[in-house]
């Protein structure tokens, strides 16, 4: 996390830290119903080895355990910066990009790396998307230094293509009859098709930026303020006679499953001549 939301220096977790919020990342022994074929190894080798490579920890969360037979092996995620790796924009828009791992004690995960981006203006994390960055999967079994220092150079190499995607977006005027289709797209994330027909909500409420650095109309500030309201629950809505405030999204396997579709959908608008 950042030790000053104003401040681009970085204050890594410490495993005590990281302990008290996701004490799953050291689990030493793998559920005792995972096959015997399976090769254990604990999350904190992966944190100290991302560590080797000039990675580390600003976040870490564990989902609740729904059993005590899988307490302590459940899934977990752990957020990875870089303080030598940043986009900085020419409008001021400084971007850091992260690395989601997500793994799990029960022989059900293997390490998946997940590209995100982390905007310092509104210390939000958005979750690339992208068909050009597919999510790195890494089996437990035959688990090596060496082969995750090649897995993330690969993800650092396609960082130029984050950069092109969010020009491309800041290069894209929309009206504001697309800023409201946006926003109505991205409210399928949070609510079913049959919960929209009974539920009001107002679209301009969803568009409208909270702070000055996030006013206009290009797609990457429309899309920033949209998916900001829709994980942070920042916005009202009638359900039959009742006006409702909307909750956080605060399970993070919801929370990147949101930001990945939020991701995929603002791309549709970018022209198809331009995409390509």
């Amino acid at each position: 996390m950042l030790s000053d939301p104003n401040s681009k220096e970085l204050k890594f977790l410490s495993n005590d830290e990281i302990r008290k919020v996701a004490p799953t990342v050291f689990t030493e022994t793998p559920a005792a119903n995972v096959s015997k074929h399976y090769t254990h190894i604990p999350t904190v080798q992966v944190l100290d080895d991302m560590k080797k490579l000039g990675w580390g920890v600003v976040d870490a969360q564990q989902v609740k355990a729904r059993k005590n037979s899988t307490k302590g092996f459940q899934k977990h995620l752990v957020t990875f910066r870089n303080p030598d790796v940043v986009i900085s924009g020419k409008d001021g828009d400084t971007v850091f990009p992260q690395i989601l791992l997500t793994n799990s004690h029960d022989g059900k995960n293997a390490f998946t790396f997940t590209a995100g981006l982390f905007r310092l203006v509104c210390s939000n994390g958005l979750v690339i998307a992208d068909k050009k960055f597919n999510d790195v999967k890494m089996r437990h079994m035959g688990y090596t230094f060496e082969d995750l220092q090649v897995q993330i150079k690969e993800m650092v190499e396609q960082l130029p293509l984050t950069v092109e995607s969010m020009n491309i977006m800041k290069s894209i005027e929309l009206d504001k009859k697309q800023m409201r289709s946006l926003a109505k797209k991205a409210l399928t994330t949070r609510f079913t098709e049959d919960q929209l027909k009974v539920t009001k909500i107002d679209l301009d409420e969803i568009i409208n930026p909270i702070r000055d650095e996030d006013k206009g109309n290009d797609l990457w500030s429309v899309f920033n303020v949209i998916q900001e309201k829709i994980i942070e629950g920042d916005f009202s809505y009638m359900s039959g006679a009742r006006i409702r405030k909307a909750r956080q999204v605060k399970n993070f396997k919801q929370d990147m499953d949101i930001n990945k579709k939020l991701f995929a959908m603002t791309e549709e608008f970018i022209p198809q001549e331009i995409a390509s």
